[in-house]
């Protein structure tokens, strides 16, 4: 698949999650019409303490695969930007943390979803959040004007991650962080997996493997990389959601079985060398 049918089969499956939880439901990876989270990729990811904090529709609108907000350090006064913020509830999360001089922003290129979050904005009565329609790989805001960049389990969606690095790496201010949740692979998966759409967008076939992505954020600059494993999946664990895109989990699972898993992901853009004093690196 290209890229522009990826982000339309995203933008599809994602806008129905966003419609089942404003009629009443539910939604998480793989989900279908009418089904609870109650995948071990998406479920339970944030603690009663959060939940509260938030309106319900947020935290039931969340397809993500980690809890950035609980990992990252985020301090009064900082801008945040959370990528691909679905129904909000990292960016109203991380909006009571930089309160109250700091902003959130919350980006996404779903309308259904930018609908429900600022629904959700609104109930939850925070007002240093925005959110922006746009895509990741296309980040409108201006250069270096972002302290903290957060994501759940959307880089991995992107069919051009390299573009989307490079743009989280040019909003960052210097010293600015990354932050983000993100499903990851070691070694090589099979093809089986990374050919299906659904499985994409259901947040598995698009991860990179955690080499490929050091590899990815040193080249697009950044620096002080980190991948550190929040949840290791097993065969077992996928297997009913593996099935139902007509895989032969029995035959794949020495190939999958530990080889997935949630992480979070690392990395500083560095800072402008203080004692420089020539025009190249001293605007």
């Amino acid at each position: 698949m290209n890229s522009p049918d990826i982000k339309e089969v995203v933008k599809e499956k994602y806008g129905q999650a966003a419609l089942r939880v404003t009629s009443g439901g539910s939604s998480c990876c793989g989900a279908t019409p009418g089904s609870g989270c109650s995948d071990p990729i998406t479920s339970n990811l944030y603690d009663p303490s959060q939940a509260q904090q938030i309106p319900e529709e947020a935290l039931l609108a969340s397809l993500g695969c980690g809890n950035p907000t609980a990992l990252a350090n985020l301090n009064p006064g900082e801008v945040v930007l959370d990528l691909g913020s679905g129904g909000g509830i990292d960016v109203l999360l991380s909006a009571k943390r930089v309160a109250p001089t700091g902003k959130a922003y919350g980006l996404d290129m779903t309308d259904e979803m930018l609908a429900l979050a600022n629904q959700n904005k609104r109930r939850a009565g925070v007002q240093n959040v925005e959110f922006l329609k746009g895509e990741i790989e296309n980040i409108p805001l201006p250069d270096e004007s972002v302290d903290v960049i957060i994501s759940n389990c959307v880089i991995n969606l992107s069919a051009d991650k390299d573009r989307v690095l490079r743009e989280a790496f040019r909003v960052l201010k210097p010293g600015g962080r990354l932050a983000v949740s993100d499903v990851v692979t070691r070694g090589e998966m099979p093809a089986e997996i990374r050919k299906s759409v659904l499985l994409w967008v259901g947040c598995v076939a698009g991860a990179l493997e955690e080499n490929e992505y050091r590899s990815k954020l040193a080249s697009a600059g950044f620096e002080n990389i980190e991948i550190e494993p929040t949840r290791v999946y097993r065969v077992e664990d996928a297997r009913e959601f593996l099935s139902g895109q007509n895989i032969d989990v029995d035959a794949i699972a020495p190939q999958v079985d530990g080889k997935f898993m949630s992480a979070f992901v690392r990395a500083v853009k560095p800072r402008r060398d203080a004692t420089c004093c020539v025009p190249t690196c001293c605007p």
